[in-house]
């Protein structure tokens, strides 16, 4: 489960922020200020941080610059009432990853903060590993039972993707969005072809298979 820590004063805004959070799978801590958020993060882990700017004793800008000159890079996801490009330029330079301007659609914060955290994801680890399976980001590169296998590039994202949450169900639509993006005009029977191509070339894994889920999506399952 990701461990997201808000730090917003407006306790409406951060209630609610927590409670779509929860509702959708992820553990929330609160911090109503910038230096409140600061001691927590610097005594426990937290996956991504929402943070607002205008807050009292340290202001989001202020936070996120202690972070990085920390050593830290959390994505930060920034929350603001302002919208002047200067402002959002000063949120980029202290070390923001994303920006987003009151008043929140929070369906669209959900988009955002998973896009952050697998961006992160990809960027921190570049290994997934499976049973003796090991998929290596960098090279494109599946080594298994002695082979070694180069993957084409949309193989290779779509099974890492699935081999990072075995057990876990992908819909097409999912899959397309993540893999190909989110404005891809590719058809998702591209998304069955792929498929395909990844079963007839571990078809004699030993460590994992991916199934169909009939009308719903595939997934991994360890074996």
């Amino acid at each position: 489960m990701f461990r997201v820590l808000i730090a917003e004063d407006d306790m409406e805004l951060r209630t609610l922020f927590e409670r779509v959070l929860t509702k959708n799978g992820y553990s929330v801590t609160c911090a109503s200020n910038g230096k409140e958020a600061l001691s927590i993060i610097e005594s426990d882990y937290y996956d991504i941080v929402i943070s607002d700017i205008m807050m009292p004793e340290m202001d989001g800008y202020a936070f996120v610059r202690r972070l990085r000159d920390s050593g830290n890079n959390i994505p930060v996801l920034m929350i603001t009432a302002k919208d002047a490009f200067d402002d959002m330029r000063m949120g980029f330079i202290s070390g923001t990853d994303d920006y987003m301007v009151k008043p929140i659609n929070v369906n669209e914060m959900l988009i955002r903060v998973g896009a952050l955290l697998r961006r992160a994801k990809m960027i921190n680890e570049r290994r997934q590993t499976i049973g003796e399976t090991i998929l290596e980001s960098d090279t494109l590169t599946v080594r298994f039972d002695g082979q070694k296998l180069i993957l084409p590039q949309k193989e290779f994202m779509l099974l890492y993707k699935m081999v990072s949450f075995p057990g876990r169900i992908f819909t097409r639509q999912q899959i397309m969005d993540e893999v190909w993006g989110y404005e891809s005009e590719t058809d998702t029977h591209t998304v069955e072809v792929h498929i395909g191509r990844l079963r007839e070339k571990f078809r004699d894994n030993k460590d994992f298979k991916i199934v169909t889920m009939r009308g719903v999506g595939y997934k991994v399952v360890k074996l």
